[in-house]
């Protein structure tokens, strides 16, 4: 009853706020409201034979699989979720987000992957930004499929420039060479889901996912939030 109350007071002070309409969230809502959620751009390629994601990585890294939870276009009223986890520190939506995206991974052959390993920022951008958004939301999936969390294996070595205005051969270029893996031992055989907020063109990802099939018998799946169209 008292923590009812309280937060009641609170919400009279700090409201609530839906990031995507800006309409105050009932107390039964998290982050995002019931009608914003049911509108919300889902692309679900890991439930379609038409996967934009998959085939971006199609001769290019062995990925077993790859999906985008929804569809991220700029000027929409949904960039403001990703804008909100990336730049104004609400981790705590992309952990929500995690973990309906991942209840809705369970259900799919993604429940078969062994750990979770985030996209890594270098040390100077996590240090500025103060937290990772892309591990923010694989804490959400690894909790709500009941997987392993690995941090650790994955490290981002050069900070390269941002990827923001570069062509598609710019952004690999950018990214080669950036990312090494720390005792890969502790990875051999295992089937890793690779996390990230945004897929642009997957360069990022292509990086990662090329440096942890170096450890002997690791297979890659990919899951990012969101799809940019």
């Amino acid at each position: 009853m008292k923590t009812q109350f309280l937060g009641n007071f609170l919400d009279l002070f700090y409201p609530r706020l839906c990031p995507v309409c800006g309409w105050q969230l009932l107390r039964n809502e998290k982050v995002i409201c019931t009608k914003c959620l049911l509108h919300l751009p889902k692309a679900n390629y890991h439930l379609s034979d038409d996967n934009p994601v998959a085939k971006a990585f199609w001769g290019r890294v062995q990925v077993e699989n790859a999906t985008a939870w929804y569809f991220f276009e700029k000027g929409s009223s949904y960039q403001k979720l990703i804008h909100k986890i990336k730049y104004m520190r609400q981790k705590g939506i992309g952990y929500e987000l995690g973990i309906m995206f991942g209840e809705d991974l369970s259900l799919t052959l993604y429940q078969f992957v062994d750990e979770l390993i985030p996209v890594p920022l270098h040390s100077r951008k996590l240090k500025k930004r103060g937290f990772n958004q892309s591990e923010w939301i694989a804490r959400g999936i690894a909790e709500s499929m009941n997987k392993q969390l690995n941090t650790v294996s994955l490290q981002r070595i050069v900070a390269s420039p941002t990827q923001t205005r570069k062509s598609r051969y710019e952004r690999w270029e950018n990214v080669a060479d950036i990312f090494q893996l720390t005792h890969p031992e502790k990875i051999e055989n295992k089937h890793i889901l690779l996390i990230d907020d945004v897929m642009t063109t997957g360069s990022t990802l292509e990086a990662c996912a090329s440096t942890i099939l170096k450890a002997k018998g690791t297979k890659v799946s990919i899951a990012v939030l969101a799809y940019a169209l």
